[in-house]
């Protein structure tokens, strides 16, 4: 069985320690605006009535704003 972007991205918050206000930041580091209400509905299980698929662009934003995170910003070029 493969693994869905929703289940990346729990395992990423699991294994960082992120909470949601985290996650929120991280992603304003690439100018993603997201809401706690939509990553809560990201991270529910897959029958529950408000569960929303991860997508790949909002999983690409997030780890782009997670290197930015944990490594800081691109130094310019010369």
């Amino acid at each position: 069985m493969a693994l869905t972007n929703n289940d990346i991205f729990k395992k990423l918050r699991v294994a960082h320690k992120l909470t949601n206000e985290d996650i929120v930041k991280i992603c304003t580091l690439v100018d993603f605006q997201v809401s706690k209400s939509e990553l809560g509905a990201i991270f529910r299980k897959e029958g529950h009535e408000k569960y929303m698929e991860c997508g790949d662009q909002f999983l690409r934003n997030f780890l782009d704003g997670l290197i930015i995170h944990l490594r800081g910003p691109m130094p310019k070029k010369k």
